[in-house]
């Protein structure tokens, strides 16, 4: 299975997120640490925000945090919500898509089966257990400093 990489930005902004839990995080951090694209990055984070993951703030002292415990969110949960506009084949898309083996496909119910069974494994996974060690990085040492 290969995710979207709006979906890999999403779990690498969170896992960051529940490596910094005590104070926010700006999207410009997150995107040096990353090396990622602040635009796409800022797309991401609405998303995020829009599935109540993390909570926004503007202004002097903004930045994100989770909206909730990282050990309360699992990594199916983020997978799900954030891959749930792409099928992972055609046929499962909402509309059935136009697949001419529909009728007669007996490889669906395999599929449908093994995107279960991975996401199902996601679900055993919680954010907090795949944190981002920021605590000892030099730009996010000055920032907390800066913010006391």
């Amino acid at each position: 299975m290969r995710l979207t990489a709006f979906t890999d930005f999403g779990l690498r902004t969170l896992m960051l997120l529940a490596g910094a839990p005590d104070s926010p995080v700006t999207t410009d951090q997150i995107a040096t640490e990353f090396r990622m694209s602040r635009n796409h990055l800022t797309k991401v984070v609405q998303n995020l925000a829009r599935g109540g993951f993390v909570i926004t703030q503007r202004g002097a002292g903004g930045g994100l945090r989770l909206s909730r415990d990282p050990k309360s969110i699992t990594i199916g949960e983020v997978v799900r919500f954030m891959e749930r506009r792409y099928a992972l084949v055609e046929c499962f898309r909402s509309d059935g898509g136009n697949c001419v083996l529909t009728p007669h496909c007996r490889l669906k119910s395999k599929l449908a089966a093994a995107q279960e069974a991975f996401l199902r494994h996601l679900d055993a996974a919680t954010l907090a257990e795949c944190a981002y060690p920021v605590k000892r990085h030099p730009a996010f040492i000055g920032a907390r400093r800066a913010s006391a």
